[in-house]
């Protein structure tokens, strides 16, 4: 038998993730973007490279994702009202930058997303513990 097709060819949702390189089953993905969108914006506004670079940096490079992954996903964000976006001069000098923040309702959703994500964690920690791995 070959190789499955890779998953940006067989995948349903409106964007994939690439976990360390390696191409992860859509369903294990479902919501997790919009909940890393979210938490990046937690701490304060940041623009669209900052935030691949943010959510690189705190999963340890697990989690990957361009440009054309990132600006649906914002948009679709943005669409449902947790967060909103506003032109600002780059700190560089170049040309202005959106910069995304959480809304209230944002702000809200990140809580209910991050206690989702938590249940989800503790449900499976009896099934990831490493002694019975061994």
């Amino acid at each position: 038998m070959g190789q499955p097709a890779p998953l940006h060819a067989r995948c349903t949702l409106p964007y994939y993730v690439v976990m360390q390189g390696k191409d992860l089953d859509g369903n294990l993905l479902r919501g997790t973007l919009d909940f890393l969108l979210l938490a990046s914006l937690e701490d304060g506004p940041l623009y669209g490279l900052r935030i691949i670079q943010d959510v690189q940096d705190r999963t340890d490079g697990h989690f990957r994702f361009k440009e054309g992954t990132l600006y649906p996903a914002l948009h679709r964000l943005e669409k449902r009202g947790w967060i909103v976006g506003e032109q600002r001069p780059s700190d560089a000098g170049g040309p202005p930058r959106k910069y995304y923040e959480l809304t209230e309702g944002g702000k809200t959703e990140l809580a209910r997303q991050r206690e989702q994500q938590r249940a989800h964690a503790r449900a499976l920690a009896p099934y990831l513990q490493l002694w019975r791995l061994a």
